[in-house]
Order: structure tokens, then sequence, then C-alpha cells
């Protein structure tokens, strides 16, 4: 079978899986819960009085802390778990294809999760004329940052068959890798020892810098260009882990 197929038969087969089961609706409920007390409490969109998703946007990438290990999780912890992983690899499908099948589909999901905030886009036009252009872009890249999210995790998820050290690791990768080393706390004292071109190059390494270009307006390509390589680059560890358990099994 070709990659494309093999992709294709694993990504049907684990979206329906996503689907059929009521921890799916569970999912997006709690996602969408989440999304609107951060928007309404604590970013006071309300009081902002203002025809913008800003705040909407902007705690995307903390609530995905949350809400994406637990997704990544049972992506192959609860395969190594429950044995399954062990049948899964003996069928005639490449690791490469099962690996990028698995992610797509839980990328897919969580943009199933994002497009059910479309109710808020539609009621800020209502109240007043926002700058659509913006918040589509913002859409994409809250989606493209969290397929970084899932990179990460889905990685993890490979190399533990405890899914709350997953979701614990997980998290933690990716506050500190996507998160963290953008933020003042740690970019302003590294640059008082550090050359301006090394704390620059830690700070490009932050999902948050790029994300928050997105929220601005700015669609760069280097931003595409960064997310595409940190998802490559984590699904690519993730298919040499999954191979190694391929090989041992022979």
């Amino acid at each position: 079978m070709s990659l494309k197929s093999d992709v294709s038969a694993t990504f049907k087969k684990e979206i329906k899986n996503y689907f059929f089961s009521a921890t799916a609706f569970v999912y997006i409920t709690l996602f969408l819960f989440a999304v609107g007390a951060f928007t309404f409490y604590i970013g006071d969109f309300i009081e902002l009085n203002q025809a913008s998703l800003a705040p909407f946007f902007a705690y995307h990438v903390y609530i995905y802390l949350l809400f994406l290990p637990a997704l990544a999780m049972k992506l192959w912890s609860d395969e190594r778990k429950s044995g399954t992983i062990e049948l899964l690899l003996t069928l005639p499908l490449s690791t490469r294809g099962l690996v990028i099948g698995k992610f797509l589909s839980s990328w897919l999901f969580m943009g199933i999760s994002l497009v059910a905030t479309f109710p808020i886009w539609i009621t800020v036009n209502i109240l007043g004329s926002p700058d659509n252009a913006v918040i589509f872009f913002s859409y994409v890249g809250s989606f493209l940052i969290a397929g970084g999210f899932l990179a990460i995790c889905g990685f993890i998820s490979a190399n533990t068959d405890n899914q709350i050290i997953s979701f614990i690791l997980g998290a933690s990768l990716c506050f500190i890798f996507l998160i963290m080393s953008g933020f003042p706390l740690v970019t302003d004292p590294l640059s008082k020892i550090l050359p301006s071109y090394f704390v620059q190059l830690l700070t490009n390494f932050s999902a948050l810098t790029h994300y928050e270009n997105f929220i601005k307006g700015y669609f760069e390509l280097g931003a595409i260009i960064y997310i595409i390589s940190v998802i490559s680059f984590w699904v690519y560890l993730t298919e040499l882990r999954i191979d190694s358990f391929r090989h041992q099994g022979r």
C-alpha cells in the first residue's frame, strides 16, 4: 500500500473512533466551556465593549496546555497499555502512515472543536464591525499552534503506557518549548547576560511569539515554516519511536 492509502485508512479509523464515543462530545463541551470562561470572565469580553475577538483568542495557547495533552495521551499510551499496539503494528500499514494518520485525525478533531466556537464570530459581527481578516488569521494561527502542541504530546504518548504521565509530561514540554521561551520573564534576564541574537533566536522558537503575530493580523511565512517544522520534527520522532516497537516484535 502507498503512504497516502496508509494515512487514509488510519485516519478514517481514528476519526470514526472519536465520533462514535461519548468522550468526544464531552471533550468538545468542556473545551467550549473553558473557552467561554476565559473569554467572558477572565478576558472581560463584555466589559471591553469592542468589536474584537482579541480576548477570545488571547488565551487559546493556555487552554491548549490542558486540553491537547488530554487529547493526545490516548494516541499511543492507550494502545500500549491495552496491548493493541502489537496488533496494530501487524497490519499491512507503514509506520509513517500510522503515525501521520493518527496525528491528522486528532488535529482535525481539534479543528472541529475550534469551529464549534464559530457562533462567537457571528455574534461579534452582529454587535459591531470587527476586522474579519484579523479574526480569520487568528483562527488559522490557533489551529496551526494546536498542531504543534499535538505533535509534541503525541511523541510523549508514544513513550509511555501511562496516560497520566503522558498528560503531565506533554503539558510540561509544551509549556517549556512553546510558551515559556517567549516570556519576558525568561528573555529579559537572559538579555542581560547573553548576546541579543541568541535571545532573539530563543524568542523565535516560542509558539507564543508567532501566535501573537497571528492574532494581530500578521500572516507571516516564517510563522508557517516554524509550525510546519515543529510538527514535522515531532511527528518524525514519534515515527522513529513506534518503528522501534515494530522492530522489537520481529
